[in-house]
């Protein structure tokens, strides 16, 4: 490949793992090529979950996949081990302010690829070439391109920092273990990592499965106050129209009353007037014949006297008058309307009080329990909020404090106010 004149890109043929050449290549189902013993160790990982998945694109496998050695791929990466990579040249590949610079370049500080713990040096692909074709670098640690190489090294011995002391908790080298870390409890720094890594997933996916729950417990809340809020539409809708039409009943029923003690006056009005007719009627000729009686006896004509008096003196039919009330009044009426207005006061406080304690049981998080009250505790009364009580409520006031209502307090059910009651009172003593 080289020879036909190729460029390839040396990230191709790397393991996205340990960002080593490939080596002893597989390839998982969704495509893409790790290191076999990079891959399985990243399973080995996930075993207890039972769901492995891609490094890269994160799609996941169940079961465990068989992995099978990649030959065509193995193959191409010996080709390229013992020919040599020829990579495009690019501007992309020369060191850019904050980024690592390969310490083995001379003139143009091209980009490093990786750093290596033994030499303490980081190098670019062209120089990194020996480490992955002479056999006497190949045990060296290669990591990811840092500047802080330095830090790798013991303060005190200037040797690499390969044992983790975990009475101190601190990175040490292999003289500390005979000097000031005598005795405490060491391990491979690698060793430390791994099994700290194993720790870092076992909490990564708890964390994961604690999120999953609570992403789960916030999208059922939204739903909860999506629903909260379309009901509560609901609610004052109907209200609205429950309400007006109340409104238009009392409206209907006002103008029905007014009508019925108007036809009431008409009719009463009616009947007096014909008997004021025959009452005037009747006084007229009582006048008149008074008048009469008057001139007859001042007539000296016997014969005269004689053919009229019988005529004057004839007694006029009297008019027959029912029993005549001498003050009407609306009173009783004025009264039974004071007693409708005052049932229909109770009701409506009552109908209030139950209306309050429905919206109040509405609610998207279910109340926490009683905490249990100590002897001590018990004897002083204590007002239990997110309650209701009917006729008295612990804090000395008569009616029913109802939360989410401010300050309104309304009246038992089925029972009158007192300002009702001296109102109705009143107007019973002026009948």
């Amino acid at each position: 490949m080289a020879q036909a004149g190729v460029f390839l890109e040396h990230d191709q043929f790397n393991c996205s793992i340990c960002l080593d050449v490939l080596k002893d290549p597989v390839t998982i189902p969704c495509g893409h090529s790790y290191c076999k013993g990079c891959i399985k160790g990243y399973w080995d990982q996930d075993d207890y979950m039972g769901i492995y998945g891609c490094p890269q694109c994160r799609q996941s496998f169940t079961p465990r996949p068989v992995l099978g050695r990649n030959t065509m791929l193995a193959d191409v990466v010996e080709k390229l081990k013992k020919t040599g990579l020829h990579t495009a040249p690019s501007e992309e590949s020369y060191a850019e302010p904050g980024d690592v610079e390969c310490d083995v370049c001379t003139e143009r500080k091209k980009k490093a690829f990786k750093s290596c713990l033994v030499c303490l040096a980081s190098f670019c692909e062209t120089h990194l070439r020996p480490h992955y074709e002479s056999p006497a670098f190949q045990k060296h640690k290669l990591v990811p391109p840092t500047k802080k190489l330095h830090e790798n090294l013991c303060a005190h011995h200037d040797k690499l920092l390969e044992v983790f002391c975990r009475t101190d908790q601190h990175c040490i080298c292999y003289l500390c273990l005979t000097d000031e870390h005598k005795g405490h409890d060491t391990i491979l720094a690698a060793t430390e990592m791994t099994q700290r890594k194993n720790e870092l997933g076992e909490m990564q996916s708890a964390s994961q499965q604690k999120i999953q729950e609570r992403e789960k417990e916030l999208q059922e809340l939204r739903q909860a106050t999506q629903s909260l809020s379309l009901s509560a539409k609901a609610a004052i809708e109907e209200t609205e129209r429950i309400f007006t039409e109340l409104v238009c009943s009392i409206e209907r029923r006002r103008t029905e009353v007014k009508e019925l003690i108007r036809a009431h006056e008409r009719a009463a009005l009616s009947q007096a007037g014909g008997f004021l007719q025959q009452l005037e009627q009747e006084i007229a000729d009582l006048k008149k014949r008074d008048a009469q009686l008057g001139q007859l006896f001042q007539t000296e004509d016997h014969i005269s006297f004689l053919q009229n008096c019988q005529t004057v003196c004839a007694q006029p039919v009297p008019v027959e008058l029912p029993k005549m009330i001498t003050d009407p009044n609306f009173g009783a009426v004025i009264a039974a309307i004071s007693e409708f207005q005052a049932l229909l006061e109770d009701v409506c406080q009552g109908g209030f009080v139950n209306i309050s304690e429905k919206v109040s049981d509405v609610a998207i998080m279910q109340p926490e329990k009683p905490k249990i009250i100590t002897e001590s505790a018990a004897a002083v009364p204590t007002p239990v909020f997110g309650s209701h009580f009917v006729g008295q409520n612990p804090f000395g006031t008569s009616g029913v404090t109802t939360p989410g209502f401010g300050a309104f307090t309304f009246s038992s059910y089925g029972t009158r106010s007192s300002g009702s009651r001296q109102r109705l009172q009143q107007r019973r003593r002026r009948r």
